[in-house]
Protein backbone atom coordinates (compact mmCIF):
# COMPACT_ATOMS: atom_id res chain seq x y z
CA UNK A 1 0.00 0.00 0.00
CA UNK A 2 1.37 3.43 -0.95
CA UNK A 3 1.73 6.03 1.76
CA UNK A 4 2.31 9.75 2.21
CA UNK A 5 6.03 9.41 2.88
CA UNK A 6 6.58 13.10 3.62
CA UNK A 7 4.09 13.22 6.47
CA UNK A 8 5.26 9.88 7.83
CA UNK A 9 8.90 11.05 7.83
CA UNK A 10 7.97 14.30 9.57
CA UNK A 11 6.06 12.31 12.20
CA UNK A 12 9.01 10.04 12.89
CA UNK A 13 11.40 13.01 12.91
CA UNK A 14 9.34 14.38 15.83
CA UNK A 15 9.64 11.08 17.67
CA UNK A 16 5.95 10.22 17.24
CA UNK A 17 6.27 6.52 16.58
CA UNK A 18 2.53 5.84 16.25
CA UNK A 19 -0.21 7.51 14.25
CA UNK A 20 -2.23 7.78 17.45
CA UNK A 21 0.54 9.86 19.05
CA UNK A 22 0.71 12.12 15.98
CA UNK A 23 -3.05 12.75 16.08
CA UNK A 24 -2.78 13.60 19.78
CA UNK A 25 0.13 16.05 19.31
CA UNK A 26 -1.45 17.78 16.29
CA UNK A 27 -4.65 18.17 18.31
CA UNK A 28 -2.72 19.81 21.16
CA UNK A 29 -0.92 22.16 18.77
CA UNK A 30 -4.20 23.03 17.07
CA UNK A 31 -5.95 23.85 20.33
CA UNK A 32 -3.19 26.28 21.27
CA UNK A 33 -2.82 27.82 17.81
CA UNK A 34 -6.57 28.24 17.22
CA UNK A 35 -7.58 29.08 20.77
CA UNK A 36 -10.19 26.33 20.51
CA UNK A 37 -10.18 23.96 23.51
CA UNK A 38 -12.33 21.45 21.62
CA UNK A 39 -10.27 21.12 18.44
CA UNK A 40 -9.38 17.49 17.76
CA UNK A 41 -7.84 15.46 14.95
CA UNK A 42 -9.11 11.90 15.06
CA UNK A 43 -6.82 8.92 14.54
CA UNK A 44 -8.98 7.91 11.58
CA UNK A 45 -8.40 11.30 9.94
CA UNK A 46 -4.68 11.13 10.56
CA UNK A 47 -4.48 7.65 9.05
CA UNK A 48 -6.13 8.97 5.91
CA UNK A 49 -3.48 11.72 5.77
CA UNK A 50 -0.73 9.12 5.63
CA UNK A 51 -2.39 7.40 2.66
CA UNK A 52 -1.38 8.21 -0.91
CA UNK A 53 -4.52 10.41 -1.33
CA UNK A 54 -4.71 12.60 1.76
CA UNK A 55 -6.74 15.38 0.16
CA UNK A 56 -6.38 18.97 1.34
CA UNK A 57 -7.10 19.84 5.00
CA UNK A 58 -9.65 22.41 6.16
CA UNK A 59 -8.22 25.84 7.12
CA UNK A 60 -8.33 25.09 10.85
CA UNK A 61 -6.70 21.69 10.37
CA UNK A 62 -4.06 23.20 8.07
CA UNK A 63 -3.25 25.70 10.84
CA UNK A 64 -2.90 22.82 13.31
CA UNK A 65 -0.53 20.98 10.98
CA UNK A 66 1.55 24.11 10.52
CA UNK A 67 1.68 24.65 14.29
CA UNK A 68 2.70 21.05 14.95
CA UNK A 69 5.31 20.66 12.19
CA UNK A 70 6.44 24.23 11.50
CA UNK A 71 5.68 23.96 7.76
CA UNK A 72 2.55 24.03 5.65
CA UNK A 73 0.53 21.05 4.39
CA UNK A 74 1.92 21.52 0.87
CA UNK A 75 5.31 20.41 2.25
CA UNK A 76 3.83 17.43 4.09
CA UNK A 77 2.56 15.54 1.07
CA UNK A 78 -0.85 17.22 0.73
CA UNK A 79 -1.77 18.28 -2.82
CA UNK A 80 -2.92 21.95 -2.89
CA UNK A 81 -6.30 22.55 -4.57
CA UNK A 82 -6.59 24.63 -7.78
CA UNK A 83 -5.92 28.32 -7.14
CA UNK A 84 -3.99 27.73 -3.92
CA UNK A 85 -0.80 29.89 -3.79
CA UNK A 86 1.37 26.78 -3.40
CA UNK A 87 0.20 25.61 -6.84
CA UNK A 88 1.27 28.88 -8.41
CA UNK A 89 4.93 28.44 -7.43
CA UNK A 90 7.12 27.15 -10.30
CA UNK A 91 7.43 23.37 -10.18
CA UNK A 92 11.20 23.34 -9.77
CA UNK A 93 11.09 25.81 -6.91
CA UNK A 94 8.28 23.90 -5.25
CA UNK A 95 10.02 20.55 -5.39
CA UNK A 96 13.23 22.12 -4.12
CA UNK A 97 11.33 23.66 -1.22
CA UNK A 98 9.69 20.34 -0.44
CA UNK A 99 13.02 18.56 -0.36
CA UNK A 100 14.43 21.14 2.03
CA UNK A 101 11.35 21.18 4.20
CA UNK A 102 11.09 17.40 4.29
CA UNK A 103 14.17 17.03 6.47
CA UNK A 104 13.71 20.33 8.28
CA UNK A 105 10.17 19.52 9.42
CA UNK A 106 11.17 18.59 12.95
CA UNK A 107 13.79 21.29 13.31
CA UNK A 108 11.86 24.41 12.36
CA UNK A 109 9.23 23.45 14.93
CA UNK A 110 11.77 22.47 17.57
CA UNK A 111 10.93 25.42 19.81
CA UNK A 112 7.33 24.25 19.83
CA UNK A 113 4.53 26.33 21.28
CA UNK A 114 5.09 27.69 24.76
CA UNK A 115 2.21 27.03 27.11
CA UNK A 116 1.77 28.57 30.59
CA UNK A 117 2.71 25.21 32.10
CA UNK A 118 6.14 25.46 30.43
CA UNK A 119 6.87 28.64 32.38
CA UNK A 120 5.93 27.28 35.80
CA UNK A 121 9.10 27.23 37.98
CA UNK A 122 10.37 23.81 39.01
CA UNK A 123 13.52 22.30 40.45
CA UNK A 124 15.93 21.22 37.70
CA UNK A 125 18.86 19.02 38.71
CA UNK A 126 22.13 20.85 37.86
CA UNK A 127 23.62 17.50 36.78
CA UNK A 128 21.52 17.73 33.61
CA UNK A 129 23.87 20.42 32.30
CA UNK A 130 26.80 18.00 32.40
CA UNK A 131 24.63 15.31 30.83
CA UNK A 132 23.81 17.50 27.83
CA UNK A 133 27.47 18.45 27.35
CA UNK A 134 28.38 14.76 27.46
CA UNK A 135 25.75 14.07 24.82
CA UNK A 136 27.19 16.90 22.73
CA UNK A 137 30.56 15.16 22.60
CA UNK A 138 28.83 12.06 21.26
CA UNK A 139 27.01 14.10 18.62
CA UNK A 140 30.27 15.60 17.38
CA UNK A 141 31.74 12.12 17.00
CA UNK A 142 28.62 10.74 15.30
CA UNK A 143 28.56 13.65 12.88
CA UNK A 144 32.03 12.75 11.62
CA UNK A 145 31.03 9.12 11.13
CA UNK A 146 27.44 9.43 9.87
CA UNK A 147 27.03 12.83 8.29
CA UNK A 148 24.21 15.25 9.08
CA UNK A 149 20.89 13.68 8.17
CA UNK A 150 20.80 10.92 10.75
CA UNK A 151 21.44 13.43 13.53
CA UNK A 152 19.15 16.34 12.69
CA UNK A 153 16.10 14.92 14.46
CA UNK A 154 18.03 13.91 17.58
CA UNK A 155 19.90 17.19 18.03
CA UNK A 156 16.89 19.43 17.38
CA UNK A 157 14.72 17.39 19.76
CA UNK A 158 17.37 17.70 22.46
CA UNK A 159 17.52 21.44 21.88
CA UNK A 160 13.74 21.55 22.35
CA UNK A 161 14.11 19.71 25.68
CA UNK A 162 16.93 22.01 26.84
CA UNK A 163 14.88 25.07 25.91
CA UNK A 164 11.87 23.65 27.76
CA UNK A 165 13.93 22.99 30.89
CA UNK A 166 15.56 26.42 30.82
CA UNK A 167 12.16 28.11 30.85
CA UNK A 168 11.24 26.26 34.04
CA UNK A 169 14.63 26.62 35.76
CA UNK A 170 15.99 29.60 37.66
CA UNK A 171 19.29 31.05 38.80
CA UNK A 172 22.60 29.54 37.69
CA UNK A 173 20.95 26.36 36.37
CA UNK A 174 18.83 28.39 33.96
CA UNK A 175 21.87 30.31 32.76
CA UNK A 176 23.87 27.13 32.22
CA UNK A 177 21.00 25.45 30.35
CA UNK A 178 20.71 28.42 28.01
CA UNK A 179 24.46 28.26 27.43
CA UNK A 180 24.40 24.57 26.52
CA UNK A 181 21.35 25.30 24.37
CA UNK A 182 23.45 27.72 22.31
CA UNK A 183 25.92 24.96 21.51
CA UNK A 184 23.09 22.66 20.41
CA UNK A 185 21.55 25.38 18.23
CA UNK A 186 24.95 25.97 16.60
CA UNK A 187 25.31 22.23 15.97
CA UNK A 188 21.78 22.11 14.52
CA UNK A 189 22.70 24.96 12.19
CA UNK A 190 25.81 23.10 11.08
CA UNK A 191 23.91 19.87 10.44
CA UNK A 192 21.37 21.68 8.27
CA UNK A 193 24.17 23.51 6.47
CA UNK A 194 26.02 20.27 5.79
CA UNK A 195 22.78 18.77 4.50
CA UNK A 196 22.23 21.72 2.14
CA UNK A 197 19.10 22.95 3.95
CA UNK A 198 19.91 26.64 3.67
CA UNK A 199 16.63 28.15 4.91
CA UNK A 200 16.62 26.17 8.14
CA UNK A 201 20.37 26.79 8.55
CA UNK A 202 19.72 30.53 8.75
CA UNK A 203 16.84 29.87 11.16
CA UNK A 204 19.09 27.95 13.55
CA UNK A 205 21.82 30.56 13.38
CA UNK A 206 19.20 33.09 14.46
CA UNK A 207 18.19 30.88 17.40
CA UNK A 208 21.83 30.45 18.44
CA UNK A 209 22.48 34.18 18.25
CA UNK A 210 19.39 35.16 20.25
CA UNK A 211 20.10 32.56 22.94
CA UNK A 212 23.73 33.70 23.13
CA UNK A 213 22.56 37.26 23.68
CA UNK A 214 20.44 36.07 26.62
CA UNK A 215 23.51 34.59 28.30
CA UNK A 216 25.44 37.85 28.20
CA UNK A 217 28.54 35.77 27.42
CA UNK A 218 30.97 37.45 25.03
CA UNK A 219 32.39 34.01 24.22
CA UNK A 220 29.08 32.42 23.23
CA UNK A 221 27.98 35.47 21.24
CA UNK A 222 31.26 35.46 19.31
CA UNK A 223 31.01 31.68 18.88
CA UNK A 224 27.62 32.11 17.23
CA UNK A 225 29.07 34.84 15.01
CA UNK A 226 31.96 32.63 13.91
CA UNK A 227 29.50 29.95 12.82
CA UNK A 228 27.42 32.49 10.92
CA UNK A 229 30.66 33.40 9.14
CA UNK A 230 31.14 29.73 8.25
CA UNK A 231 27.76 29.82 6.51
CA UNK A 232 28.86 32.89 4.54
CA UNK A 233 32.01 31.05 3.49
CA UNK A 234 29.95 28.15 2.17
CA UNK A 235 27.88 30.69 0.24
CA UNK A 236 31.14 32.12 -1.20
CA UNK A 237 30.52 35.54 0.39
CA UNK A 238 34.08 36.27 1.51
CA UNK A 239 33.56 39.92 2.31
CA UNK A 240 30.65 39.17 4.66
CA UNK A 241 32.67 36.43 6.39
CA UNK A 242 35.61 38.77 6.97
CA UNK A 243 33.35 41.54 8.25
CA UNK A 244 31.51 39.23 10.64
CA UNK A 245 34.78 37.93 12.04
CA UNK A 246 36.23 41.40 12.37
CA UNK A 247 33.16 42.39 14.37
CA UNK A 248 33.42 39.24 16.49
CA UNK A 249 37.03 40.10 17.34
CA UNK A 250 36.12 43.68 18.26
CA UNK A 251 36.27 42.83 21.95
CA UNK A 252 39.00 40.22 21.75
CA UNK A 253 40.23 41.11 25.23
CA UNK A 254 36.99 39.56 26.56
CA UNK A 255 37.25 36.37 24.47
CA UNK A 256 38.80 33.06 25.40
CA UNK A 257 41.58 31.73 23.23
CA UNK A 258 39.25 28.99 21.94
CA UNK A 259 36.80 31.50 20.51
CA UNK A 260 39.55 33.63 19.03
CA UNK A 261 40.79 30.52 17.18
CA UNK A 262 37.30 29.83 15.82
CA UNK A 263 36.89 33.37 14.53
CA UNK A 264 40.40 33.65 13.09
CA UNK A 265 39.87 30.37 11.25
CA UNK A 266 36.70 31.59 9.52
CA UNK A 267 38.30 34.96 8.83
CA UNK A 268 41.10 33.15 6.96
CA UNK A 269 38.53 31.39 4.77
CA UNK A 270 36.88 34.72 4.04
CA UNK A 271 40.23 36.16 2.95
CA UNK A 272 40.84 33.14 0.71
CA UNK A 273 37.58 33.82 -1.14
CA UNK A 274 38.92 37.31 -1.80
CA UNK A 275 42.28 35.94 -3.03
CA UNK A 276 44.21 37.55 -0.17
CA UNK A 277 46.97 35.04 0.51
CA UNK A 278 49.02 37.21 2.85
CA UNK A 279 45.96 37.74 5.05
CA UNK A 280 45.20 33.99 4.97
CA UNK A 281 48.69 33.07 6.15
CA UNK A 282 48.83 35.82 8.74
CA UNK A 283 45.45 34.90 10.23
CA UNK A 284 46.08 31.14 10.31
CA UNK A 285 49.52 31.68 11.84
CA UNK A 286 47.98 33.75 14.63
CA UNK A 287 45.29 31.11 15.21
CA UNK A 288 47.83 28.27 15.38
CA UNK A 289 49.85 30.18 17.97
CA UNK A 290 46.72 30.86 20.01
CA UNK A 291 45.47 27.25 20.04
CA UNK A 292 48.37 26.18 22.26
CA UNK A 293 46.67 27.81 25.25
CA UNK A 294 43.14 26.56 24.51
CA UNK A 295 41.45 24.77 27.39
CA UNK A 296 40.73 21.23 26.06
CA UNK A 297 37.99 20.66 28.66
CA UNK A 298 35.62 23.12 26.96
CA UNK A 299 33.24 20.82 25.04
CA UNK A 300 32.55 23.02 22.03
CA UNK A 301 34.60 24.35 19.16
CA UNK A 302 36.60 22.27 16.73
CA UNK A 303 40.23 23.34 17.04
CA UNK A 304 41.31 20.59 19.43
CA UNK A 305 39.47 17.71 17.72
CA UNK A 306 41.67 17.30 14.67
CA UNK A 307 45.49 17.15 14.90
CA UNK A 308 45.61 18.44 11.31
CA UNK A 309 43.16 21.26 11.96
CA UNK A 310 45.28 24.14 10.71
CA UNK A 311 46.81 22.17 7.87
CA UNK A 312 43.26 21.38 6.70
CA UNK A 313 42.33 25.06 6.81
CA UNK A 314 45.47 26.10 4.95
CA UNK A 315 45.12 23.44 2.26
CA UNK A 316 41.46 24.35 1.75
CA UNK A 317 42.28 28.05 1.46
CA UNK A 318 45.17 27.40 -0.92
CA UNK A 319 43.03 25.22 -3.18
CA UNK A 320 40.34 27.90 -3.21
CA UNK A 321 42.93 30.48 -4.30
CA UNK A 322 44.31 28.25 -7.07
CA UNK A 323 47.56 27.38 -5.25
CA UNK A 324 47.12 23.75 -6.21
CA UNK A 325 50.67 22.44 -5.86
CA UNK A 326 50.98 23.74 -2.32
CA UNK A 327 47.52 22.45 -1.46
CA UNK A 328 48.32 19.04 -2.93
CA UNK A 329 51.41 18.58 -0.77
CA UNK A 330 49.44 19.39 2.38
CA UNK A 331 46.53 17.08 1.45
CA UNK A 332 49.00 14.24 0.83
CA UNK A 333 50.21 14.53 4.43
CA UNK A 334 46.72 14.86 5.90
CA UNK A 335 44.98 12.04 4.04
CA UNK A 336 47.81 9.58 4.66
CA UNK A 337 46.94 9.46 8.35
CA UNK A 338 43.26 10.34 8.87
CA UNK A 339 41.58 8.34 11.68
CA UNK A 340 38.81 5.92 10.63
CA UNK A 341 36.28 7.67 12.87
CA UNK A 342 36.54 10.90 10.85
CA UNK A 343 34.86 9.29 7.86
CA UNK A 344 32.81 12.24 6.64
CA UNK A 345 35.71 14.67 6.90
CA UNK A 346 38.04 12.19 5.19
CA UNK A 347 35.67 12.04 2.22
CA UNK A 348 35.63 15.83 1.90
CA UNK A 349 39.43 16.04 2.14
CA UNK A 350 39.86 13.33 -0.51
CA UNK A 351 37.66 15.33 -2.89
CA UNK A 352 39.77 18.45 -2.33
CA UNK A 353 42.96 16.44 -2.76
CA UNK A 354 41.59 15.03 -6.03
CA UNK A 355 40.84 18.55 -7.28
CA UNK A 356 44.44 19.57 -6.57
CA UNK A 357 45.78 16.57 -8.51
CA UNK A 358 43.48 17.28 -11.45
CA UNK A 359 44.59 20.91 -11.54
CA UNK A 360 48.27 19.94 -11.53
CA UNK A 361 47.86 17.54 -14.46
CA UNK A 362 47.50 14.20 -12.71
CA UNK A 363 43.93 13.16 -13.59
CA UNK A 364 44.54 9.42 -13.05
CA UNK A 365 45.35 9.99 -9.40
CA UNK A 366 42.42 12.39 -9.12
CA UNK A 367 39.98 9.72 -10.35
CA UNK A 368 41.29 7.16 -7.86
CA UNK A 369 40.78 9.60 -5.00
CA UNK A 370 37.36 10.63 -6.36
CA UNK A 371 36.13 7.02 -6.33
CA UNK A 372 37.00 6.62 -2.65
CA UNK A 373 35.49 10.00 -1.80
CA UNK A 374 32.24 9.30 -3.67
CA UNK A 375 31.75 6.04 -1.81
CA UNK A 376 31.88 7.92 1.49
CA UNK A 377 29.58 10.69 0.20
CA UNK A 378 26.91 8.15 -0.70
CA UNK A 379 26.92 6.91 2.90
CA UNK A 380 27.09 10.20 4.81
CA UNK A 381 24.76 12.12 2.43
CA UNK A 382 26.55 15.40 3.09
CA UNK A 383 25.52 18.08 0.59
CA UNK A 384 28.77 19.92 1.26
CA UNK A 385 30.70 16.78 0.32
CA UNK A 386 28.64 16.31 -2.83
CA UNK A 387 29.35 19.92 -3.79
CA UNK A 388 33.10 19.25 -3.58
CA UNK A 389 32.71 16.28 -5.94
CA UNK A 390 30.51 18.22 -8.35
CA UNK A 391 33.19 20.93 -8.43
CA UNK A 392 35.76 18.23 -9.21
CA UNK A 393 33.55 16.89 -12.02
CA UNK A 394 33.35 20.36 -13.57
CA UNK A 395 37.10 20.96 -13.23
CA UNK A 396 37.78 17.69 -15.10
CA UNK A 397 35.38 18.46 -17.95
CA UNK A 398 38.30 18.79 -20.38
CA UNK A 399 38.76 15.01 -20.14
CA UNK A 400 35.14 14.33 -21.02
CA UNK A 401 34.99 11.70 -23.78
CA UNK A 402 38.50 10.42 -22.96
CA UNK A 403 39.11 7.19 -21.05
CA UNK A 404 39.90 9.28 -17.97
CA UNK A 405 36.53 11.00 -18.28
CA UNK A 406 34.79 7.63 -18.51
CA UNK A 407 36.61 6.48 -15.38
CA UNK A 408 35.48 9.62 -13.55
CA UNK A 409 31.85 8.97 -14.49
CA UNK A 410 32.18 5.48 -13.07
CA UNK A 411 33.95 6.77 -9.95
CA UNK A 412 31.11 9.22 -9.22
CA UNK A 413 28.35 6.69 -9.92
CA UNK A 414 27.50 6.29 -6.18
CA UNK A 415 26.25 9.89 -6.21
CA UNK A 416 23.75 9.08 -8.98
CA UNK A 417 22.55 5.98 -7.14
CA UNK A 418 22.05 8.07 -3.99
CA UNK A 419 19.72 10.45 -5.84
CA UNK A 420 17.25 7.72 -6.82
Amino acid sequence: MRTNDRLRAARLDHGWLSQEKAAEEISKAGRLALGDPYFTVSVRTYRRWESDRPGWPRPDTAAALRAAFGIGPEHLGFAPPPGHPARLRPAEEGSSMERRSFLAAGSVAALGIVSPADLRPRDIDPALVGYFYQQLEGHYAADMMLGPRDLIGTVTEQYRLISHLSRAASGPVREELIQVGVTYAVLAAWLHQDAGLWDSTAYWHGIAQSDAQMTGSADLTAYAVSNMARLRVDLADGRAAVDLCRGGLGERHRLSDRIRVNILNQQAHGHSLLGERAAVDRTLDEASRTVVTVDPSVPWGAAHRNPYFFEVQRATCYGRMGLYEEAQRIWDRINADMPPAARRDTGVYLARQAAAYAATGEPEHAVTLAAESAGIAAQTRSARHRKELETLRESMSRWRGDPIGDRLVKALKPLAVQNR
